[in-house]
């Protein structure tokens, strides 16, 4: 069982930053991908960001050119660096972790909220 602790979330204004952190507990933290996803009300979860065990990263097309996903092997901890912050970003944003070989094992945090507002 692999713990997700998810945190950095809050209120922001339109243009804003956020850095969202995710840590994870598990020794084997450099075989899973880790992603990002949000889910806004009323609406799906939908991918954010991933970034698999070599580094390899992949941005949802909203993403693209405003946040940056990245990891830690060592702090076994996975980042969400988010700019130019608009209310439809507004959501619950949760960190996943899919190991890379036992994709069965796949585990989610318990979400921060983000809330972009003036």
């Amino acid at each position: 069982q692999v713990q997700l602790v998810e945190s950095g979330g809050g209120l922001v204004q339109p243009g804003g930053s956020l850095r969202l952190t995710c840590a994870a507990s598990t020794r084997s933290f450099s075989r899973y991908t880790m992603g990002w996803y949000r889910q806004a009300p009323g609406k799906q979860r939908e991918l954010v960001a991933t970034v698999t065990s070599g580094d390899s990263t992949n941005h949802a097309d909203s993403a693209k050119g405003r946040f940056t996903i990245s990891r830690d092997n060592v702090k076994n901890t996975v980042y969400l660096q988010m700019n130019s912050l608009s209310p439809e970003d507004t959501a619950v944003y949760y960190c996943n972790a899919r190991h890379e070989t036992f994709m069965t094992l796949n585990y989610w945090g318990q979400g921060t909220q983000v809330t972009v507002s003036s």
